[in-house]
């Protein structure tokens, strides 16, 4: 039972980097309906921002993590004029084949940043460990689930109470009357990039702060947060969080599990159970779990 509630604990923690990404993937389709594929691409930058402010300007971690933020959400904020702005109007598989090619660009320049040499951030206490109950957890992934639960209520207490969220609101309901209402559209397109920006750099400053650090391939971390925001629902901002815990629980399960009750799926198969557990979801609620139903009328 104690190896069951560990592995519950370590994918929970990891569902938190999945649950940040996947939030910033809900962010900017909820107001400009496309799919961004540049999430990776801002994990890496965003992880790679706190630790050239870390390592190389010796800053302590949570000053360089909120430095890595800004430049994460100025980042998403330059990505949305130049290569998205210009676009719109265009059929969304253009600006979301447009995506692709702004995570490939971000990420050549920043393998060129990187080299072969993985680049990490200096978490303090990060090899410290808390024991309880039998449990043990690193300081590091608890500052993680932290900052994630902070964020997560920040996001739902801006978007509830705060005049700019209702507006990025009442933009991702209809474009069209938040324009007759006075709303600046393009103003909350950028701003949804933004918010997704320093989402990806939030989780990439912890990616980083891991034994690992960032490197080359470590974008495909992000690509686990696709089956959470289809899981949860592509336009629920809760749906997302639940998405990317779920993808985290599933993982760390089925690492722990699967080798001794299903050998015959091989050694490598909790890299696809947070897919096969997309299918599954999907076949109940094509929608995921908190999206919601589009019905069309002919």
């Amino acid at each position: 039972m104690t190896t069951f509630f560990q592995a519950v604990l370590d994918g929970f923690a990891q569902g938190s980097i999945y649950a940040l990404l996947a939030l910033g993937f809900v962010m900017i389709y909820k107001a400009t309906l496309v799919i961004s594929f540049a999430q990776p691409a801002l994990m890496v930058c965003g992880g790679l921002f706190a630790h050239h402010a870390s390592r190389v300007w010796d800053i302590p971690f949570w000053p360089s993590l909120a430095i890595a933020v800004l430049c994460g959400a100025v980042l998403g904020m330059v990505v949305e004029r130049l290569a998205l702005r210009p676009m719109v109007g265009k059929p969304v598989f253009t600006l979301a084949i447009i995506t692709i090619g702004v995570d490939i660009a971000l990420r050549v320049l920043a393998n060129r940043y990187m080299g072969a040499d993985p680049r990490g951030v200096t978490y303090p206490n990060g090899g410290r460990r808390y024991e309880f109950l039998g449990l043990s957890i690193s300081h590091q992934r608890l500052g993680l689930i932290a900052v994630t639960i902070v964020t997560v209520i920040a996001l739902a207490l801006f978007f509830r109470y705060a005049k700019t969220g209702l507006a990025m609101r009442a933009t991702a309901l209809s474009q069209e009357t938040a324009l007759a209402q006075g709303i600046r559209v393009g103003t909350m397109f950028a701003l949804a990039w933004a918010i997704a920006g320093g989402l990806a750099a939030i989780a990439g400053t912890f990616v980083a702060a891991t034994g690992a650090g960032i490197e080359q391939n470590t974008w495909i971390i992000a690509l686990k947060a696709l089956p959470a925001i289809i899981i949860g629902g592509l336009d629920s901002i809760p749906g997302a969080v639940v998405g990317g815990i779920l993808v985290g629980l599933i993982e760390s399960l089925t690492a722990v599990f699967q080798p001794d009750v299903a050998p015959w799926l091989g050694n490598n198969f909790a890299l696809v159970a947070p897919y096969a557990l997309m299918f599954l979801i999907l076949l109940v609620k094509p929608y995921g779990l908190f999206g919601t139903k589009e019905v069309e009328r002919v």
